[in-house]
């Protein structure tokens, strides 16, 4: 009896030794490495079959697979059957930078005890992306975060392409980012959450918060957002011992000058979910405090969504779908944002006294924070977004087949196309690209266009056979706009998808072209009034023949019509097209 007793222990205590985390075995002191994450979440699905599932979509830069676990209390995985049932879908995103890891560690403990409490909800689904930048998670080191207190050794920001992966969302380099949204758009959440941790002052809180910046979210989304969601968490994460504060930006040196709110564009994860009328969510521990105070308060965050989402399931479902219809009948939309600095609240902040001393490398002095001093003060927070660029929607955007980076990611978006049955000439507004600025270093392998001014002409375009019609009468208008629209913040062509129309492809010989170009004016007497109006207006121009021969040139029909248009048409009209 006394050996039965013994060999039941044995397996007892292995079992529930299995069921630890790397994390929690290491005493809390080390991160999990992406192979543990994986044996750790296939023994979950393993152990709970009818209720734990691992996927894996398309591949990654490092040639991996990105991991979905999907947490199902009823066994239904297929998206469409949890949609039509109307249940909540969470998501859940970890190690996009990781060397900030807690989510990872967090979400391995939250999932396994979900399951073994058997405290799965009824009407939630929970989706957890273990690690997403697989490529980073293998470069470990315990040093290139060099102000964060732990773990002992932590992957690395950028992927094996040495992309910000938060910072991919539209313009999609990586194999990563391209995984990333099958996942989104298979499974369509109405909450997304990307754990981080943060840099910069140091203050009280162990945890931050980042919520989709609520003026450039949905109306309907915004307003559950601001007044329950953001305020409930606030509430319980108190009740739990860590106090939520907004992420700290500070306007000067110190948070006591005040902070401001964070304006998320579309190639950062919460950007890219507000277009898809998702409410996001970026939690930012502080990277001060030790590794295991920030898992515990990520640990404790994600059951605080878990239970907002599952009491209030039929509103934030409700909210989505008007959101969604909203968008499609939606005209105008909103291309880049400023700051209302007029505007702002005042907030209590719990924070250590800044003070100065002098360096021990420069002797000049220098900040630092008295740990011996805390405060408590009321600090302003400035958190008003306003557009500072619009644009009314067309009815449709016709797009050349030639563009078919751009075509397979509104494909991957969910965005629905139809392409032209035969070749057919159409009038419609286009855009010649005007002013711009363009960065003068690389950003994330781009140099990227700003300040973009376009001038719209009408004109009558060919398009043939197999082109492609976006008709902006959809959900996913947000995302076709905003990635389509070239004056928009994180435009296709602000990523440089277009710049081969930047560049002139043909030429003339000047000793060539003057009798041609002579010969032009005296048959045409509007472009001879024309060039006789610019001499009179440019000093300059009169003394120049070249420029007054360039001139002609580009006024007449030699000049190729495609030099600096967006190739992207605007159909301002309900023309009838013969569609496939």
């Amino acid at each position: 009896m006394k050996r039965l007793f013994l060999v039941i222990f044995f397996f007892i205590a292995v079992s529930c030794w299995a069921q630890q985390t790397p994390y929690e075995l290491s005493n809390k002191r080390e991160t999990t490495t992406y192979a543990e994450a994986i044996k750790f979440y296939e023994g979950l699905a393993k152990n709970h079959p009818k209720q734990a599932k691992l996927f894996t979509y398309g591949s990654t830069d490092f040639g991996k697979p990105l991991h979905l676990v999907v947490l199902s209390k009823n066994g239904v995985f297929d998206p469409s059957l949890i949609k039509k049932a109307d249940r909540r879908i969470l998501l859940i995103n970890n190690g996009i930078h990781p060397g900030e890891p807690e989510g990872i560690d967090a979400s391995m403990m939250f999932a396994r005890d979900l399951l073994k409490a058997n405290q799965l909800p009824d009407n939630v689904v929970i989706c957890i992306i273990p690690v997403y930048n697989i490529d980073g998670s293998h470069d470990r080191t315990g040093t290139s975060r060099a102000n964060q207190n732990g773990p002992i050794a932590y992957g690395f920001r950028g992927n094996s392409k040495n992309y910000d992966l938060n910072r991919d969302f539209i313009k999609t380099d990586s194999k990563n980012s391209e995984a990333f949204q099958q996942i989104f758009n298979t499974w369509q959440p109405e909450i997304f959450v990307d754990t981080h941790t943060s840099n910069g002052a140091d203050y009280q809180y162990t945890m931050t918060l980042i919520p989709t910046q609520k003026d450039k979210l949905n109306p309907i989304l915004a307003n559950y957002l601001t007044k329950t969601m953001v305020p409930d968490l606030y509430s319980q994460m108190k009740a739990k011992g860590f106090e939520l504060i907004p992420y700290v930006n500070s306007i000067g040196e110190t948070p006591e000058t005040g902070i401001t709110g964070f304006i998320e564009y579309p190639r950062y994860s919460t950007g890219y979910s507000a277009l898809h009328n998702t409410i996001g969510f970026m939690p930012e521990t502080h990277m001060l405090k030790s590794f295991d105070k920030r898992v515990e308060s990520t640990y404790k965050l994600l059951f605080a969504y878990k239970d907002i989402v599952v009491r209030d399931a039929k509103i934030i479902g409700e909210n989505k779908r008007k959101a969604d219809e909203y968008t499609a009948k939606q005209n105008e939309f909103a291309l880049d944002w400023k700051l209302n600095r007029n505007v702002y609240d005042s907030i209590e902040f719990k924070g250590y006294t800044a003070k100065y001393k002098p360096s021990e490398i420069s002797g000049i002095d220098r900040l630092y924070y008295d740990r011996n001093e805390p405060f408590t003060k009321t600090i302003k927070y400035w958190n008003n977004f306003e557009p500072s660029l619009k644009v009314n929607k067309p009815v449709a955007y016709v797009i050349p087949k030639a563009w078919d980076k751009v075509i397979a990611l509104l494909k991957l978006n969910n965005v629905k196309m139809q392409q032209l049955a035969s070749d057919i000439k159409l009038d419609l507004d286009t855009y010649y690209i005007g002013d711009m600025k363009t960065s003068t270093r690389a950003y994330e392998g781009h140099y990227q266009h700003s300040a973009v001014n376009v001038n719209t002409v009408k004109q009558n375009i060919q398009f043939y056979e197999g082109d492609y019609v976006v008709y902006v009468n959809q959900f996913s208008n947000r995302y076709i706009v905003e990635t389509l629209e070239p004056q928009a913040i994180d435009s296709f062509f602000n990523w440089n998808f277009f710049d081969s129309i930047l560049g002139q492809k043909e030429g003339y010989s000047g000793y060539a072209f003057e009798d041609t170009a002579a010969d032009l004016l005296k048959k045409n007497p509007s472009l001879k009034a024309k060039l006789d109006a610019e001499k009179l207006k440019n000093p300059e121009f009169a003394k120049s023949a070249r420029m007054q021969l360039d001139f002609v040139y580009k006024n007449s029909d030699y000049f190729e019509k495609t030099t600096m248009r967006y190739p992207i048409g605007r159909l301002m009209q309900n023309t009838k097209l013969n569609l496939k």
